[in-house]
């Protein structure tokens, strides 16, 4: 087997069913190959990331391409700061396994539907995906551990230690439900409480910069942002206060000016868009560029914060200087006020919401009638109500966009007589 990271030590190694392997793979190479070859993984492919794939528009990112972009963003500040890269590729490969149909707009269904059964997080979720529902090794009792990562690849994959209980005020983001507190605490064995490490802050800045960037370029591609209106300043201090209220209170509404203005003078900001090949490639050069400023300036600040080298788990913090946290901010918020905010958008999220809501329903009333083989068995095992309510939210959440539709047409509309 090939040599460990002298960085990490044994417990970082373990995995929650012992196992023994033969063989040039390392211990993280191992782990990234599972996720590569998980259902859950692909399954992404056919999720919302911003626009849902069943929307007919084939070059959007889904999750899995948004995944991937995450991974070798993700690769690359792990090379730079010293860190394993395989596990920082296998955190960001895992990040969002846990979100259910139509993104965002589904967690809130599933989080609305589930509020009296322990809510739903699409991080807490993934954590459930690689302990319990993606099952490769089972304990002697027979009890499903999921891919049996290692301790630090599942570490590496929590953006939040804690529970939903434990959640900031006014917060939704949580990282395990109750009934997985167990593999939590093992994960989280010798941790600090509710400090992420390294890996998992490598992992969500490289989440923070792809998406950022990404859903600003699917926005224009897909005609919801003309580049044309940006750079008149039409309406700019609206959208400026749109982008500020959207950052929940982070910024000013004159450091996300000056953000905006950085971001606008970059040589390859897009003034136009007609689809070309030649604006094709000016945005695309304008992404990179912008990828690659925000991780050098994290690199540089976080090298310059410590006075040695990058060390694994809780020796050291990413750190992002607050003008690049404003420019992240400004293209989230950009993409937020021209796609999610949009009127023309709410009909078909309202849409979503409902349909997921529907199918919700009808499976609590089937009960384990319409259930897949997997998810019957756990039904069978609830020992009440709130455990069959998350069984049924562990099957909706795992379906992909238009696996949740064709469900909702089977089991929820009236067929015509």
């Amino acid at each position: 087997m090939r040599q460990p990271n002298r960085r990490y030590s044994e417990a970082d190694f373990e995995r929650f069913v012992p196992e023994h392997h033969s063989g040039n793979r390392s211990d993280f190479e191992r782990d990234r190959a599972r996720v590569i070859h998980s259902s859950g993984l692909r399954k992404l492919a056919a999720k919302t990331q911003v626009l849902s794939p069943t929307a007919g528009i084939d070059f959007a990112r889904n999750r899995l391409t948004h995944s991937l972009e995450v991974a070798q963003i993700g690769r690359e500040l792990a090379a730079a700061l010293g860190l394993d890269r395989d596990l920082v590729d296998a955190a960001c490969l895992t990040h969002d396994l846990g979100h259910p149909p139509f993104g965002h707009n589904g967690e809130r269904a599933l989080a609305d539907w589930a509020s009296d059964a322990g809510g739903f997080e699409g991080n807490a979720q993934t954590l459930r995906i690689l302990t319990r529902l993606e099952a490769k090794r089972f304990t002697d009792e027979g009890v499903s551990a999921g891919l049996n990562l290692t301790r630090a690849a599942l570490d590496a994959s929590c953006k939040y230690p804690w529970s939903l209980a434990e959640a900031s005020p006014g917060s939704a983001k949580f990282g395990y439900y109750e009934d997985d507190r167990p593999v939590f605490e093992w994960m989280r064995r010798g941790a600090p409480d509710r400090i992420k490490c390294i890996e998992a802050q490598t992992m969500d800045l490289s989440d923070d910069i792809a998406y950022s960037v990404h859903d600003f370029e699917d926005a224009i591609v897909s005609e919801y942002i003309d580049p044309l209106i940006l750079t008149s300043r039409s309406g700019h201090d609206s959208l400026i206060a749109d982008v500020a209220d959207w950052a929940g209170g982070s910024f000013t509404a004159d450091e996300l000016s000056e953000a905006y203005d950085r971001l606008a003078t970059t040589k390859t900001w897009l003034t136009r868009w007609d689809g070309s090949r030649r604006d094709q490639a000016k945005l695309k050069n304008f992404t990179s560029d912008v990828i690659g400023r925000f991780a050098r300036a994290a690199i540089r600040a976080t090298q310059e914060a410590v006075d040695r080298s990058i060390v694994s788990g809780y020796g050291a913090s990413i750190v992002v200087p607050h003008e690049i946290h404003a420019e992240i901010a400004v293209l989230k918020g950009i993409v937020a006020a021209f796609v999610m905010s949009s009127g023309r958008r709410q009909p078909t999220y309202r849409k979503q919401r409902e349909l997921l809501t529907e199918l919700l329903d009808a499976l609590w009333a089937a009960g384990e009638q319409e259930l897949e083989p997997a998810f019957v068995a756990d039904f069978r095992a609830a020992q009440n109500d709130h455990e069959a309510q998350r069984v049924i939210v562990d099957q909706v959440a795992s379906l992909t966009d238009q696996s949740a539709i064709s469900w909702h047409r089977r089991l929820c509309e009236v067929p015509l007589v």
